[in-house]
Order: C-alpha cells, then structure tokens, then sequence
C-alpha cells in the first residue's frame, strides 16, 4: 500500500479567480506534482499564466503531470464516480484524516481529491465519497492537500522519481547542488 501507481490520484481545484488566487492556485498543482499526484484540473476563470507556469515546471522538473481547466466541475464529478473512480473532499468539516485514510488507501478506486477556492458549494459535500478533514481548524487547502497526499501515500512520494526532468536536485547539507540531466 501506498504504491504511486496504485491508483490515479488527480486534484481538482474549485473556483479560482486570476486576480486573488494565481499565486495559490499554482502552490496547490505544484504540491499535487511533488507528492505524486497524475494530475489536476480547476473551474472558475481560466488562467493561462497558471497554465502557464505550472507547464514550465513539468518541462523542468519532470513529470507526467497534466493540468485541464473545466466549465463544469459537477459533470467532471459525477464523470469520474460513472467511470468508477472516488471524490475525496479536504475540508475542516469532514470526517478527521487519521480515522478514515486506511479505507481510503485500501480502495482501488482511482481517486478525485477536491479543494475549494471560494465558499465550497454543499453539492460538493453530497457528492463526494469522502469528506475528509486533515484538521477541524481553519487551514490552506495546499497545507491539507500535502498531508493528505503524504499520508495515503505514506510517504512513498518523497523519493518519487520524474519522468524527462531537464534538471534535478542534488542533496546537501548545506549550499544547493542542481545538475542537467
């Protein structure tokens, strides 16, 4: 358990805005990349500079990581539960993280982890398989996503490695060492 391939792990990202969340938006699909997520997609506005940055990294860095933006998230959800896979939402609401992430890992289901942007719609809460708190505190939906990831995950993604990086880090214990590939 806890294999990266297990399963398909995409995140979807609701309601972003351009004006307030570009510098978030961007740290949640950076933070799905780096803890082994396959992919994201996010509604709202589009944002080509998001779209933008985030491919870049994934020349970069490696991937695959794949990045969609969708008009309508209620159809990709209830899509992804007719093609069999499971939503989890991570909210402050849910059921707490360290109760519930053993069945969550124990299903094959591939697996539609969703964080808000704007006030959550309750159709998100009735739709989802899981409603999961990390906490039951206020907290950043990219704080959560990376507990989240790195639990179901059990810490497998640390040492994941990227498909085609141009680049890679080095280890030090002090100083930086990056090196082409």
């Amino acid at each position: 358990m806890g294999d990266l391939e297990q399963w398909k792990v995409f995140v979807l990202r609701l309601g972003h805005r351009p004006e307030r969340d570009k510098r978030i938006t961007t740290h949640v699909f950076l933070v799905a990349r780096a803890f082994g997520a396959h992919g994201a997609f996010y509604s709202g506005q589009r944002d080509k500079k998001v779209e933008t940055s985030v491919k870049k990294v994934v020349e970069t860095w490696g991937g695959p990581f794949t990045l969609e933006f969708i008009k309508d998230w209620v159809k990709k959800i209830k899509q992804w539960q007719k093609d069999g896979g499971e939503i989890i939402h991570l909210t402050m609401y849910g059921l707490p993280l360290n109760e519930v992430i053993q069945k969550i890992r124990e299903s094959n289901k591939d697996k539609l982890i969703i964080v808000g942007g704007t006030k959550v719609p309750k159709v998100v809460y009735e739709l989802a398989d899981w409603n999961v708190s990390v906490t039951l505190q206020p907290h950043s939906e990219v704080g959560a996503l990376s507990v989240f990831l790195h639990e179901l995950y059990m810490g497998h993604e640390l040492t994941k490695g990227f498909k085609d990086a141009k680049i890679k880090i080095i280890p030090q214990a002090r100083g930086k060492k990056v090196v082409k590939i």
